[in-house]
């Protein structure tokens, strides 16, 4: 099995993928540190391949996993409405992908956190 522990043991370091997924797919754009950022592009390149399967049972897997975030959503004609960041990840970010396979994600560099020194990223949705 190789992944990074990121110094938690297993139940915090679910629960920070499951807070950083949640906040990438409402955000669509985090800054978080290297190793974090390469651990959450599995977990959420799996969500979008659920969005994009789209069928209950994939909804239900995403559900068990996602937290359910309220997120306010912006259309053309600047009207506001609210959703919640599951619903936000099967109508809106799946469909986008539907030619895609795998690669969702994109890491870029931004450099060295001032307190510790710690690689900062930026993770973000292609």
């Amino acid at each position: 099995m190789s992944y990074r522990k990121l110094g938690r043991t297993s139940s915090q370091r679910k629960a920070l993928l499951r807070d950083l997924s949640t906040d990438l797919i409402m955000h669509e754009r985090i800054e978080t540190t290297e190793a974090r950022a390469k651990e959450l592009r599995s977990v959420v390149e799996k969500m979008i391949t659920l969005g994009k399967r789209g069928d209950l049972h994939a909804r239900r897997q995403a559900a068990s996993f996602i937290r359910r975030e309220v997120v306010t959503t912006t259309d053309e004609e600047g009207n506001e409405t609210e959703t919640y960041v599951l619903q936000k990840l099967f109508d809106d970010i799946a469909p986008r992908y539907a030619e895609r396979n795998g690669g969702y994600t994109r890491i870029m560099k931004m450099g060295p956190r001032r307190g510790d020194a710690a690689p900062v990223v930026v993770i973000e949705l292609v």
